[in-house]
């Protein structure tokens, strides 16, 4: 949606990311007025369902490059980005534990964050060098995050949600 927004409607990728980001709002805003609330937790109807994916199609972008949170633009490079997005997530995760703040908005602010940092980190990893990257091929990156996920499953504690009664 973003390459959408900058090179066919010709906005660029602040524009965009900001038309699909208030194309988020609204989608999230209709879902609360339609069902009440806008949790993943209650996405158990076709209703609710549809309202998700919506959401996730307006997902924003946030592109990491508009911010110089990329290693060509003079900015604060991949790893300043990974960490620009990696504190915003400490921060939400704070939040969660030790405030009253909406779970829900809550979820949906990291699940934002989560795409912007990934494309950081995947840029990182495969950029060339004098990009500030460090050159791997796509198959060695993407292996390289897929064992990330995998000691990380490993290591942090899991533990199972519990679903919604049926009404």
């Amino acid at each position: 949606m973003a390459d959408f927004a900058d090179r066919s409607l010709g906005i660029g990728y602040t524009d965009g990311a900001s038309l699909l980001f208030a194309c988020l709002i609204a989608v999230l805003a209709l879902w609360y007025w339609w069902q009440g609330t806008a949790s993943v937790n209650t996405v158990t109807t076709p209703k609710a369902e549809a309202f998700y994916w919506v959401a996730i199609t307006f997902f924003t972008d946030s592109r990491h490059r508009t911010w110089g949170l990329d290693g060509r633009s003079g900015g604060l490079g991949y790893e300043g980005g990974t960490l620009v997005f990696a504190v915003g997530l400490a921060l939400i995760a704070g939040l969660d534990f030790m405030t009253s703040v909406s779970r829900v908005l809550l979820f949906w602010a990291a699940f934002i964050l989560t795409r912007p940092l990934g494309a950081t980190i995947g840029d990182f990893l495969d950029k060339p060098v004098n990009e500030g990257g460090l050159a791997l091929s796509r198959p060695l990156a993407s292996a390289a995050i897929a064992i990330f996920i995998l000691v990380s499953l490993f290591v942090l504690p899991q533990r199972a949600g519990q679903h919604p009664k049926p009404s």
